[in-house]
């Protein structure tokens, strides 16, 4: 089980923002925020903690390089999958798919993908059959 990873985005602010927009309809908040002032052993300048019920589990960290990847989020509803969607398309992401069945991977995944600033490949699925 993963427990946390960490991505790099080219535009801090931006991006914390708009994670906490398309993340929201999860149940996403901002959990952590550090930086270089109030923790000067950190070997890096900022860090945004996002995750569900006070546990940090997606980190955002800026950084002059950005490998862009695929992140899926895992949705309660195939409501919230809509929703995070609206929200990530109002706060400027580009669909990649918009919400929908996906039963090549199997009858009940509902899944909808939006690119971030960076590129990266931004999903929220539900396997409920809801």
């Amino acid at each position: 089980m993963i427990d946390h990873m960490t991505i790099l985005v080219s535009d801090y602010t931006r991006s914390v923002k708009f994670y906490l927009k398309a993340l929201g309809p999860l149940g996403y908040g901002m959990t952590l925020e550090l930086d270089d002032v109030t923790h000067p052993e950190l070997p890096y300048a900022f860090f945004a903690g996002l995750g569900v019920g006070g546990k940090a589990d997606f980190w955002l960290r800026p950084s002059k390089v950005v490998m862009p990847t695929h992140v899926a989020f895992r949705a309660k509803t195939r409501a919230a999958v809509n929703e995070f969607y609206k929200e990530a398309l109002a706060a400027g992401a580009t669909s990649n798919g918009p919400p929908g069945l996906r039963p090549v991977y199997h009858e009940n995944y509902y899944a909808a993908f939006v690119l971030d600033f960076d590129g990266y490949n931004v999903e929220a699925v539900c396997h409920n059959p809801e």
